[in-house]
């Protein structure tokens, strides 16, 4: 029966409280951002339920990769993609081993997915072996806080919080992990959006491989 509500949880509660949590308006202004600077033959890492098409500007995107391995991501989506101008195409791997060659993107769009992906680390390696030269990272992710304090409660708080958000990660220091996955960050911002500090402090940002 676990694994059955475990399924359940995911396919069709997951997907909506994602969808309502990351299409909140401050998470969007973030997103406009960072998407509509995305051009040429784009892979969107964690596409989720579609939140990141309204930016997206089609005389500049040639293609869409859609990479999102959950069904009930998708289907949420399909309503977007289908009023979306932008040619979509899903990838249903997941992040930490892509069905693409290397060097055959021009550019990696990743939002508000590299807390939950296990393996970041083997994720950002990707990104960075898919991406052409010349190829930039738009970024646009919830992390590590600044301050100690805060840092100590998303450690504390992880555990559980995880569970119920879809392996979600308080605290992953986001320009870090991208440095050490052969990345240069180019351009952050990194700052508190309004709401719980453990979950709030945001980074958006371009990075180029190094």
């Amino acid at each position: 029966m676990a694994g059955a509500l475990s399924r359940f949880y995911d396919r069709f509660v997951l997907p909506r409280a994602v969808d309502f949590t990351c299409g909140r308006r401050q998470q969007l202004r973030q997103r406009q951002g960072v998407v509509p600077a995305a051009a040429g033959v784009v892979l969107e890492v964690g596409f989720g339920t579609g939140l990141n098409l309204a930016f997206y500007d089609p005389d500049r995107v040639d293609r869409l990769l859609a990479l999102e391995p959950g069904d009930g991501m998708w289907t949420l989506a399909r309503r977007r993609i289908a009023a979306s101008a932008v040619p979509v195409e899903r990838l249903a791997e997941r992040a930490e081993r892509m069905p693409l060659e290397a060097r055959s993107v021009d550019c990696v769009v990743v939002t508000y997915t590299l807390c939950t992906v296990p393996d970041a680390a083997s994720a950002i390696a990707e990104m960075r072996r898919v991406l052409r030269p010349g190829g930039r990272l738009l970024f646009c992710e919830h992390g590590a806080a600044p301050e100690e304090r805060v840092r100590r409660w998303q450690r504390r708080l992880d555990p559980l919080w995880g569970l119920f958000s879809g392996g979600c990660h308080l605290g992953r220091p986001v320009p870090d992990l991208l440095q050490r996955g052969g990345f240069r960050v180019v351009a952050l911002e990194a700052r508190y959006l309004r709401g719980w500090r453990p979950a709030s402090y945001n980074f958006r940002g371009v990075a180029e491989p190094a």
